[in-house]
């Protein structure tokens, strides 16, 4: 007979095949490495030198960007404290549109520095502290580092528009970005509302076109449908819309029923009386003043050939999304089932026309007067790749929604390094440390961009201390000439905004990762592995 050992302690209280770990080495140290790894994937993509990434996700679709919100999306992060950072780039991006990697690997650089201040013998809840002091006073002088008079800003002028979205998209598409700014800067001008807090950045749409480049890309006061229309008229101008959600075609009954037919005559009189009521139904239509129909469903053969003879243009957007944003961008009304418009649901177009362009025929729906809700930034490029890269940068300029803007290329964060360092020498208690480890962790954004653009980055470190120590607070790295320049000579600005909340979130995180000390991880269940959900549709 074997002696079996009694389990203890924690084992005693939980099912067999967990797994525990707790303590600074296993629990705490063991996370901050999960953090690191993915701040180092994130970080060489960091500012416009950024390096690419090559990811292929489980659905074996291939993206190809330096974009740290894609990349850690399509990743599926499985470490538990390693997708906190994941989410705090997430809400970045939703909140901004710019800086999640600017909020991942700034995320990781304070973690790497916890980790010299925990092994020194600092508890994880006085690292914390420090921390949590540390970015209340950076988000003060932060505000101190504001332009003087960037507060306020002309929605209308293009130039003020485009001066603050530059930065964003120059991430994202370095060198192109005198090429999409004053695109996106226009469209989203063309859909701003007279109250400009009402913006809404679903309303500058994106088309994609294989072929050509991004000089031929153009914007449309409308929209772009990726089909061609359904029958023989191609063009029309100035007319009148109506929109079926569920199709144009004859309606089944709602109940069954048998029909007994006897004879030829009574056959021949069935078929006429369908023919006759679809023949009423579109004649109706055409009589309400409309002269396109818009078909949300399938569109009956017999009801197109009547469409034909009313001269009636027909169009079938599947997409209940883009149904829906066509009716903004025509005032129609969405009527359930083909019947007779009353006036006030026609929408109005200025032009509809069927166009080849790079070998795909779309539909161009301009408005150019009235209700200038949509507008949709058409881009052209070699390959799907860079359009999926490109419609990103533009989603990303869209997005900018406060004007207060602070000096780029890593100005801010000297200046922030160099004033909280003094601050950390005036606390008193471990704090200072965790102060003063805070302010180093912001050397790490010039440190990467001057390794990115392939400088030297202790030589620009340097420089860059020894300039904002002489009262120059403005001057940042030129990536392309590899020396120091005050930012306001080369227009390079950042928003207020985005730093701001990279910041809150990266130190959230931070301290939300250093306050686990103990992992528990229940047996797997066992059974059948669950399906993923079903992707979402584009829209």
């Amino acid at each position: 007979m074997g002696f079996q050992l009694q389990p203890y302690g924690i084992q005693s209280m939980l099912k067999e095949g967990h797994r525990h770990l707790s303590g600074l080495d296993e629990a705490v140290v063991k996370n901050i490495n999960a953090c690191e790894e993915l701040s180092a994937i994130t970080r060489t993509s960091l500012g416009p030198n950024g390096m690419n990434k090559m990811v292929i996700n489980h659905l074996d679709k291939l993206f190809v960007t330096n974009d740290a919100a894609t990349i850690v999306n399509e990743l599926e992060v499985q470490h538990p404290a390693a997708k906190i950072l994941v989410l705090a780039g997430k809400a970045q991006q939703e909140e901004i549109g710019d800086g999640a990697n600017l909020t991942i690997s700034f995320a990781g650089e304070l973690l790497r520095n916890a980790e010299e201040l925990i092994r020194m013998g600092l508890h994880p809840s006085e690292v914390i502290s420090g921390y949590t002091k540390a970015v209340n006073k950076t988000i003060e002088i932060l505000e101190r580092l504001v332009e003087n008079g960037s507060g306020t800003m002309d929605v209308r002028n293009k130039e003020e528009v485009i001066s603050r979205m530059r930065a964003s998209v120059a991430s994202k598409q370095f060198g192109q970005e005198d090429r999409l700014c004053p695109l996106i800067a226009e469209a989203c001008i063309q859909v701003c509302p007279n109250n400009p807090a009402n913006f809404n950045v679903d309303n500058v749409r994106v088309a994609k076109l294989v072929g050509g480049g991004l000089h031929d890309s153009s914007i449309v006061r409308g929209m772009v449908l990726k089909s061609d229309a359904i029958g023989s008229i191609k063009r029309l101008e100035k007319a009148k819309v109506a929109v079926f959600v569920s199709g144009v075609d004859t309606s089944a009954t709602e109940t069954k029923g048998t029909v007994l037919i006897h004879s030829a005559e009574q056959l021949e009189n069935y078929s006429k009386t369908e023919e006759a009521k679809i023949e009423e139904l579109i004649k109706s239509v055409a009589d309400s003043g409309a002269r396109v129909i818009v078909s949300g469903g399938a569109v009956g053969e017999m009801a197109l050939h009547f469409c034909e003879r009313y001269k009636l243009m027909v169009l079938k957007i599947s997409s209940k999304f883009e149904l829906r944003r066509f009716c903004r961008t025509t005032g129609a009304v969405a009527l359930l089932k083909l019947s007779k418009p009353n006036p006030d649901d026609l929408g109005h177009v200025d032009s509809v026309s069927v166009e080849e362009i790079g070998g795909v025929r779309v539909t161009i729906v301009r408005n150019e007067e009235g209700g200038n809700s949509v507008a949709t930034v058409v881009l052209r490029g070699s390959t799907d790749s860079i359009l999926d890269d490109l419609e990103r940068a533009v989603d990303d300029g869209a997005m900018c929604k406060d004007s207060r803007i602070v000096p780029g290329a890593a100005a801010t964060e000297i200046e922030l390094a160099r004033q909280l360092k003094e601050f950390s020498f005036k606390e008193i208690g471990l704090d200072q440390y965790a102060i003063a480890k805070f302010a180093e962790s912001f050397e790490m954004i010039p440190k990467t961009l001057a390794e990115n653009a392939g400088l030297n980055a202790m030589e620009i470190i340097s420089s860059l201390y020894a300039e904002h120590a002489s009262g120059n607070s403005r001057v940042g790295i030129d990536l392309e000439e590899g020396v120091c320049k005050d930012v306001s000579t080369m227009t390079v600005w950042d928003l207020y905004l985005t730093k701001f909340f990279a910041l809150k979130y990266a130190t959230d995180a931070a301290c939300t990762v250093l306050r686990v000390d103990q992992i528990i991880m229940a047996k797997q269940a066992g059974g059948p592995k669950r399906d993923p959900p079903a992707g979402m549709d584009e829209d």
